[in-house]
């Protein structure tokens, strides 16, 4: 288990106060796609949760960097290879309504998990199925 973890670099953002939905916009978008472009794609995108993914990415990066040294990341090949939200605890709070009435308002949060790999490794194919099986 430990040597299967060795050779994986990943980054997981825990409780975001996001919600799943709207999070999900932003991973789809750079599933399967070279870091560096997706940098590019996070940095410029108008989203919120982009803000968030893009400094996710960056800490995934950053780990592959310590388990990697002397390796540069533009000579690796480093592809996002998973970008998964999952959903976390769902805050119930009340909103005041007329008449004495109460609306329930759910404050939705999430889990983001992001890997990269390299190319070399035979990762293309994987992430190529990964995306078809959710299309």
């Amino acid at each position: 288990m430990k040597e299967a973890k060795q050779n994986q670099y990943y980054a997981v953002l825990r409780n975001c106060p996001t919600s799943p939905r709207k999070m999900r916009l932003v991973t789809d978008m750079i599933k399967g796609v070279e870091v560096n472009k997706a940098l590019d794609m996070l940095k410029f995108s108008s989203k919120e949760a982009s803000r968030k993914v893009e400094k996710l990415l960056l800490s995934a990066i950053a780990n592959w960097q310590a388990k990697n040294e002397g390796a540069r990341i533009e000579e690796s090949n480093l592809v996002v290879k998973v970008a998964k939200v999952d959903v976390s605890k769902t805050l119930k709070r009340i909103q005041p309504a007329p008449q004495g009435r109460a609306h329930r308002i759910k404050k939705r949060s999430n889990h983001v998990t992001i890997a990269v790999a390299s190319m070399d490794e035979g990762v293309q194919e994987e992430v190529l199925q990964e995306l078809e099986n959710q299309a």
